[in-house]
């Protein structure tokens, strides 16, 4: 649900990669599930490959935004900054 929210915000703002993201989010979510009913090893592999990376995508833009951990916005351009 949180998704599909999410996808309707994106869709209003024209961000279209945020869109692909969170469409191969959902097909990905389905797959998983799929896999985990039918016991699909390798479904169930590559829904966990990509929770992992989904997370940690999320949370590096969260920091980023957030500018914790030595990451800033400055202008156009993005610095890590070392402190």
């Amino acid at each position: 649900l949180a998704a599909l929210e999410r996808q309707i915000f994106d869709f209003l703002g024209f961000q279209w990669a945020p869109i692909l993201g969170n469409f191969l989010q959902i097909i990905v979510v389905i797959l998983g599930l799929f896999g985990t009913i039918q016991f699909r090893p390798r479904y169930i592999v590559v829904y966990t490959l990509w929770t992992a990376l989904w997370v940690t995508w999320n949370v590096f833009i969260i920091c980023f935004y957030l500018e914790v951990g030595g990451l800033s916005k400055v202008g156009h351009l993005f610095f890590f900054r070392f402190t």
